[in-house]
């Protein structure tokens, strides 16, 4: 069994079948007369989503990386420039309740941390106490507020002022990507229905029997399988029965109604950040693409009915609501119990799924696309090893997650559903999480409070949302975590000055937009 790993078959496309073909075909550079074979078979009759999606600073890894251009990237997949979340009405749901989770890290957050200054501060009544956390360490915050960009159109390629991430259209990027990865990448693409699994005598798959929309068979033979099949997950659910783990103990969403709603004006503000605001069951996001918004309400249909969502989702939306189409998208939100079994990793939804809270989805097909290429086992004698490192790094990952949503929850004090009320109930809060939250009583959330190289959220990040809604660390017991006040005072200026400054020479998210439509940024 150490034939070599020369042939690797993709079930399903959309953005977790074409980002892995990419991320595959781009490292190990198969135009180039590679050893490596990579085939993607999509059924020609499954929809897309396309709701409207939110993406990670990673993204830009993944383009360059698949020698994408981002102006056209830009120009194709309707995608606008994203900076970040605003949370609106999670904290006690008055109307001037938010706060930012940025993509920039705290001002001079290597070096020293600003938490413990900003929380003493904030006690007091002076000027550098009326600023949000986030807005007193980060210039993003004030970026986001006046719907302003990350950079300016001569501003390279993939490079930036503020750290961004995008919006994009799911179903016209998947599309680009399959264009790049067939005519520039090397993939093989196939338009077939999966008819038959067909295994080895140790279990392995051996091939898949398809079937085209004019009734051809064709026997489709490989070495490694990812399953990119959605939420069926044909390979890894189906055939070998990998169990799913429920955690909606943890997480209570359960439904998503989502629209497409048209601009005002054609030259209407694009927010560039994603804006998710609370609802007495639930939250609703929304995403602003460049001609139209992906807005959607999530909930949990086990606190709130279809009927009263909808209600709230119009009443968001305005009058325009009435001649608008809206989609029911179910939600189950856990994981596989593992997500490499024999030769065959899931990838995608057929890995599982969270509620998009925090725009999780996209960026754990990057890094399983990413791990599975750089991984790639060189025959299936060390598959297996690849195999238990990728299923230890994943689990890891998704239960980080999990715990990093939940946070948003247990923070709140609003008291006007059974919804918020549950997500307080210690019972519903991973032991994980709850470990934390006693430890950042006396300290702000740190590096050291993670210890593994697969962080999927930064100590920065919990920093932004614990700060963000009103957590009281006491550092009564740890006054040496103040005890260099010169240093703080010029950090807190410098940021000050990089909010003048980036407000001042930034151009508007829309302006962007249209300048690279018109006339493109520079190449790197």
């Amino acid at each position: 069994m150490d034939k070599p790993t020369q042939k690797i078959v993709i079930v399903g496309g959309g953005t977790a079948g074409w980002i892995t073909a990419g991320w595959l075909a781009a490292h190990h550079k198969v135009t180039s007369g590679s050893h490596l074979e990579v085939i993607l078979i999509e059924s020609p009759d499954t929809p897309s989503i396309g709701v409207g999606e939110g993406t990670w600073p990673t993204m830009r890894n993944s383009l360059i990386k698949m020698g994408i251009s981002e102006t056209d990237f830009i120009r194709e997949c309707d995608a606008t420039f994203k900076q970040g979340a605003k949370f609106a009405k999670w904290v006690d749901g008055s109307d001037d309740d938010f706060y930012y989770h940025p993509l920039v890290l705290p001002q001079g957050f290597t070096q020293q941390d600003l938490a413990p200054y900003w929380a003493s501060l904030h006690t007091e009544s002076n000027e550098e106490s009326k600023h949000s956390f986030s807005n007193a360490v980060c210039f993003q915050e004030s970026v986001c507020e006046q719907g302003l960009a990350p950079k300016t159109i001569r501003t390279a390629e993939y490079s930036d002022v503020a750290n961004y991430a995008y919006h994009l259209d799911a179903g016209k990027f998947s599309q680009f990507l399959q264009r790049h990865c067939t005519e520039k990448l090397g993939v093989t693409y196939l338009s077939a229905h999966v008819t038959g699994i067909n295994e080895h005598s140790n279990g392995d798959i051996a091939s898949l029997t398809t079937q085209t929309t004019d009734k051809l068979e064709k026997e489709i033979e490989g070495d490694l399988f990812v399953d990119c099949s959605g939420f069926k997950s044909l390979l890894l659910g189906q055939h070998y029965q990998v169990p799913f783990i429920d955690c909606s103990d943890v997480l209570f969403i359960d439904t998503a109604l989502a629209v497409h709603v048209p601009y005002d004006e054609e030259d209407s503000p694009i927010a560039s950040h994603t804006i998710s605001t609370a609802q007495e069951a639930g939250w609703i996001w929304d995403i602003g693409l460049q001609h139209r918004r992906g807005v959607g309400h999530v909930y949990s249909s086990r606190h709130t009915d279809e009927a009263t969502a909808m209600q709230a989702l119009a009443d968001y939306i305005g009058p325009k609501f009435d001649s608008l189409t809206v989609r029911k998208i179910p939600i189950k939100s856990g994981h596989r119990e593992t997500f490499w079994h024999k030769n065959c990793v899931a990838v995608g939804l057929s890995a599982g799924f969270l509620e998009p809270l925090e725009a999780s989805a996209i960026v754990l097909v990057e890094l399983s696309a990413q791990m599975i290429s750089e991984q790639l086992p060189a025959n299936r004698e060390v598959m297996d090893i690849v195999a238990k490192r990728f299923n230890q790094t994943f689990n890891y990952r998704w239960e980080r997650i999990i715990d990093f949503l939940k946070l948003h929850y247990i923070l709140s004090r609003r008291c006007d559903s059974d919804f918020w009320k549950d997500n307080r109930d210690p019972k519903t809060i991973p032991q994980s999480l709850q470990d934390l939250m006693k430890i950042w009583q006396h300290r702000a959330p740190a590096d050291m409070d993670f210890t593994s190289n697969n962080e999927v959220f930064p100590a920065a990040s919990y920093q932004y949302v614990l700060y963000g809604m009103g957590f009281d660390t006491d550092y009564a017991v740890t006054p040496h975590l103040l005890n260099d006040w010169q240093y703080a005072h010029r950090q807190f200026t410098k940021n000050q000055y990089l909010i003048e400054r980036a407000t001042a020479q930034l151009p508007s998210n829309r302006e962007l937009i249209n300048k690279i439509k018109q006339y493109g940024f520079s190449q790197i």
